[in-house]
């Protein structure tokens, strides 16, 4: 009875001129378990160059908005030999962790920390969320791209040896069960959030036992998800796609090397690394930092003039305050900082502007509902 009633509701008002927009709406009450508005904690990494700047700018809004969050926070930087013990501990208890970009040194034998924190805490998968904001001007419209990353092995497995004096061998490694728990969560992501789409991006046609692999596994994991549309794509066209025509992209599911590239770039056509939230998750543990790694630590003169963009980490802080089951803020924080970007008054030179970090910190609390 239910289901024919608003048809024939909407065939009155029809015929009557009265808009269904008149009509009063309530949003669907999120109806929370018991001892959910417990303040929950959160490990924070404020990291290297502009991470401190952007977590202390998340740290003000999570103040301003009273998010029931607390933060344990543990200095870590790049150039250090590992992670200390107690961040992982403290990362394994809270099961979440925010955390500003820490810099990795080039060549000299120093393992990322970065992926570290990946391996240990098996956070093996990267979702970097690219979309166009509404008032930044962008070359490409209606973009919206999720780019989900295998995060621990591939090129990154970091397997590399000098064979003799002037040769040097580094291994890529691909296993089955790696890339069908990617797969996975690639096609639950889209099936949760109505996303039409999956295209696995990949490189076969020359390493067709590894990207085979990776492919075969994919394949199988679509064919459990008939209401997907699922496609391949080598990598290099992929690139070449994204810069002539983002849009035709929704959900993309890559190797561990192929997505940091994939999510770099659509970030940039998107509106910038600056701009795009993301965050790394396991069976057990998340941690969430600006989407693109690209500028995550910044430069020096940006660390001087005060002047980092904290719209990224503002919106993975959102995704993190979704993740703890707490959407009315991050719907509050997401709407505030793209009325902040809407207006563009307060914007970073990235986005075209002039402002501090402070600047848009404030401008955003002064926007929260």
């Amino acid at each position: 009875m239910a289901r024919r009633t608003a048809p024939i509701l909407k065939h009155l008002f029809t015929r009557s001129n009265v808009s269904l927009s008149l009509i009063p709406s309530r949003s669907v009450t999120y109806m929370h378990r018991p001892g959910d508005a417990s303040p929950r904690p959160v490990t924070l990494i404020p990291g290297d160059g502009i991470g401190p700047l952007v977590t202390g700018a998340v740290e003000q809004v999570m103040e301003a908005m009273h998010a029931p969050v607390y933060f344990e926070k543990f200095e870590v930087h790049g150039d250090m030999k590992s992670v200390p013990q107690e961040v992982l501990e403290s990362i394994r208890k809270n099961k979440v962790c925010l955390k500003g970009g820490l810099a990795t040194p080039m060549g000299g034998g120093v393992s990322s920390l970065n992926v570290q924190l990946r391996k240990e805490l098996d956070l093996y998968a990267s979702l970097v969320n690219c979309f166009n904001l509404p008032g930044l001007p962008t070359r490409h419209d209606n973009v919206d791209i999720v780019v989900i990353r295998e995060n621990t092995e591939g090129e990154y497995a970091g397997l590399e040896h000098e064979v003799v004096p002037g040769v040097v061998e580094s291994l890529k490694v691909i296993t089955k069960f790696c890339s069908e728990r990617i797969a996975k969560y690639a096609f639950e992501y889209a099936y949760l959030n109505n996303r039409k789409k999956v295209t696995a991006v990949h490189k076969a046609n020359i390493m067709k036992l590894a990207d085979g692999l990776f492919l075969e596994s994919c394949r199988e994991v679509a064919t459990k998800y008939p209401g997907i549309k699922y496609n391949e794509i080598i990598v290099d066209n992929c690139c070449m796609q994204l810069v002539s025509k983002p849009e035709q992209f929704d959900v993309m599911v890559t190797p561990n090397l192929y997505g940091n590239l994939v999510a770099n770039t659509a970030a940039g056509i998107a509106g910038g690394t600056g701009v795009m939230p993301g965050g790394n998750v396991g069976a057990e543990h998340a941690v969430f930092e600006q989407g693109a790694s690209a500028g995550n630590v910044g430069t020096d003169k940006i660390i001087e003039q005060q002047k980092a963009n904290p719209v990224a980490l503002l919106l993975s802080s959102a995704m993190m305050l979704r993740h703890l089951q707490f959407p009315a803020f991050a719907d509050r924080l997401e709407t505030a900082v793209e009325g902040v970007i809407l207006e563009g008054k307060y914007r970073t030179k990235d986005l075209g502007g002039t402002s501090t970090t402070q600047e848009v910190v404030d401008a955003v609390i002064r926007a929260l509902d």
